[in-house]
């Protein structure tokens, strides 16, 4: 979970930075993206395999 703590006189674009950069080191981001919509588990594993086809 990305949590980032304020100091008084941190300022707060600052602070939503660095909280916005735990989340895509985290993924969290692309797993909301992912969990947005159902694919089946047989397109999970098509598009697993064509990733790892080297072209």
């Amino acid at each position: 979970m990305a949590e980032v703590r304020i100091e008084k006189k941190e300022d707060f674009e600052k602070a939503l930075r660095k909280f916005s950069m735990q989340c895509k080191r985290e993924g969290i981001i692309r797993e909301c993206r992912e969990r947005q919509y159902y694919t089946k588990p047989s397109a999970k594993r098509r598009r697993n395999m064509k990733s790892k086809t080297p072209r």
